[in-house]
């Protein structure tokens, strides 16, 4: 007879049991690889603070060069030099005065007696419209005045004359004049027209000079001065330098659309050239006239210390350098004008990095500074 070799089947209790066994290791296990990882992360961070402490630097971030190799010191000599002082401009010219010429009543054109092309002088008379009705009321309140005259109405003879000088004003409505000796430029109306209040009906311009509205920037306008004069170039007239001058400045700059601040200055040509228009461009430039010496140094020179004022690096005559306070005025092109402290022309400044310099100090953008000003670039 054959015996069964099949191994016992296990219990209930025991599959559980071995069950629970199996899931105590691997949670074992799982522990012991979480803490593994958790040490390895520790030790990493600690390794990475002390390189850091030793270097200065990260590790990540590669060999790097010392900030003070990075920068050279420089020498350079104060300067004595030329300055004068040149703005370049561009702009288009426009009559000097414009006469829109309008009726402040409305009616039927009667009468125009200019045409396009014509002089006229000032007072002349342009225009009219028809003024029956006008004079009609004139007519009217001066009988009424008369009456309350032989009455004796006192009262109501002052409320007549003060219609009468209304009626006036509105005769003289229904006539334009000439306000200054001029051309006429345009003629939108004719006899028999039907002309509306307010609408321009004539152009008058005045072109015995000629004006032109020019931008100027916020710095180079601290050295703007009324009368100044501009020589101005014209397609027009290419070999002929055409002079003008500065006749208007206003009170309030603007801000352009890139932020930066400007003067609308206005320009005058007192005879302007006989091939010169209205409407023609130009480019030119407006000088002070004068040239003058003055002692200029780099601007990256310029620094500020902790009380705000501007200071250079002087090399001595033992190779000691020293902090000078000094006042400047940017002229542009990366140059700045001394216009105070103890700076003489030959002197030696120094540029760059140097212990000895104020670590609160950081260079300024130029003419933002205490003792800051504004100018253009040397001629």
């Amino acid at each position: 007879m054959e015996q069964n070799s099949t191994p016992k089947e296990m219990s209930t209790e025991e599959r559980v049991k071995l069950s629970l066994q199996k899931r105590k290791q691997r949670m074992r296990t799982r522990r012991i690889i979480n803490w593994s990882i958790a040490a390895v992360i520790v030790a990493a961070i600690a390794v990475t603070f002390l390189l850091y402490q030793r270097s200065g630097t990260w590790w990540w971030a590669g060999p790097q060069e010392s900030e003070a190799a990075d920068v050279t010191v420089t020498e350079t000599t104060v300067r004595e030099i030329v300055v004068s002082q040149t703005i370049d401009i561009s702009g288009s010219v426009e009559p000097y005065q414009i006469q829109q010429v309008v009726f402040r009543s409305t009616g039927a054109v009667t009468s125009v007696n200019v045409e396009e092309g014509d002089r006229v002088s000032e007072g002349d008379l342009l225009a009219t419209i028809d003024d029956t009705s006008q004079r009609y009321e004139i007519a009217n309140i001066e009988n009424l005045i008369a009456e309350a005259k032989l009455e004796g109405a006192a009262s109501q003879l002052r409320l007549y004359e003060m219609q009468l000088e209304l009626r006036k004003n509105n005769l003289e409505y229904t006539r334009v004049y000439a306000n200054f000796d001029g051309v006429v430029a345009s003629v939108a109306v004719d006899e028999g027209d039907y002309a509306e209040a307010g609408t321009v009906v004539i152009i008058l311009v005045d072109t015995s000079r000629l004006k032109a509205t020019v931008e100027i920037d916020e710095i180079d306008m601290q050295s703007v001065t009324d009368g100044m004069e501009a020589t101005l170039n014209f397609d027009a007239s290419p070999n002929a330098d055409v002079r003008a001058y500065i006749d208007y400045i206003p009170m309030l700059g603007r801000t352009t659309s890139q932020g930066i601040g400007v003067m609308d200055v206005e320009l005058v040509i007192d005879e302007p050239p006989a091939g010169i228009a209205p409407g023609y461009t130009f480019a030119g430039t407006i000088s002070s006239g004068s040239e003058r010496t003055s002692l200029v140094i780099p601007t990256i020179a310029v620094s500020e210390n902790r009380s705000g004022d501007s200071v250079v690096r002087k090399k001595g005559a033992d190779g000691e350098e020293t902090a000078v306070v000094v006042k400047v005025k940017y002229l542009g092109e990366g140059m700045s004008e001394v216009v105070g402290g103890d700076l003489k022309a030959g002197d030696i400044i120094l540029t760059g990095a140097s212990a000895a310099t104020d670590s609160s100090s950081a260079f300024r953008v130029p003419g933002t500074g205490p003792g800051g000003g504004a100018g253009k670039a040397p001629q």
